[in-house]
């Protein structure tokens, strides 16, 4: 509602996370999301399992039933996101395997109507170590352009094509991954690390992810040249673009 002539307020730009398993959010894109956070933007987490089978081993070898895990790893996980600043929507699918079923689709389509993301931030298509992370990024594309489709049955309405962008995976040189968009991270690197230290179930992954953060800065200033004044210690995530960026000028 508007009074007299101030002009209506536009909604808060909105962030679409899905990720396979409750830490993958965390650790590679955990940067993207406390700076969107803390831009006022909204983000919403789809994570498809709990990652209690494959990602747990930790809890399993201290002699935890299922159940258990997945509470574990949903407390975690929603501790991080807390701390990141955003909302997670657990679906409880299943991994090892995550099977892209029409069911889990619809879901998915279903939660791009609803928050209508400018931009939307997933696997990568290739992980030949675990192949969770490509079935969700497969559903992650699918349900986008489902969800833009008038006759694709569903609440809500259609949607754009929110721009996509791909986290990095845990083995990159084999994945066929490519850092072409490094994000700085810097200003907000404690809370990325805070969060971090959230999951306890997989505390081995804390010092690897800080030494990539540390590397990824490094090559962000060597590509951003010496004028930009960023900081001695820079940090940074690194993504993909599966789709062509859209420009009026190059830059």
């Amino acid at each position: 509602m508007t009074h007299g002539n101030a002009p209506a307020t536009s909604p808060p730009r909105s962030t679409l996370v899905v990720t396979a398993h409750a830490g993958d959010f965390v650790w590679r894109a955990g940067g993207a999301i406390a700076l969107a956070a803390s831009r006022g933007e909204q983000v919403t987490i789809a994570c498809l399992t709990f990652g209690e089978r494959g990602e747990s081993a930790k809890a399993w070898r201290e002699g935890r039933k299922l159940e258990e895990i997945k509470a574990l790893r949903r407390e975690e996980a929603e501790r991080a996101a807390a701390v990141l600043g955003a909302e997670v929507r657990f679906f409880d699918a299943g991994d090892y395997p995550l099977l892209v079923t029409p069911e889990l689709t619809d879901r998915l389509v279903a939660l791009y109507r609803d928050i209508q993301p400018d931009v939307v931030l997933t696997h990568p298509a290739d992980d030949p170590y675990n192949g969770d992370h490509p079935a969700a990024h497969r559903m992650a594309l699918e349900a986008r352009i489902l969800a833009q489709a008038i006759g694709y049955p569903g609440e809500g309405d259609i949607i754009g094509a929110p721009p996509v962008f791909c986290f990095e995976p845990h083995q990159p040189e084999m994945s066929g991954f490519r850092p072409e968009v490094l994000l700085d991270i810097t200003e907000v690197w404690e809370t990325k690390r805070e969060a971090m230290e959230c999951l306890a179930a997989q505390r081995h992954l804390w010092d690897y992810y800080t030494d990539l953060a540390v590397r990824r800065g490094v090559q962000l200033k060597r590509n951003a040249g010496p004028n930009l004044g960023l900081s001695h210690r820079t940090l940074a995530e690194a993504y993909m673009r599966p789709f062509p960026q859209i420009a009026k000028e190059l830059a």
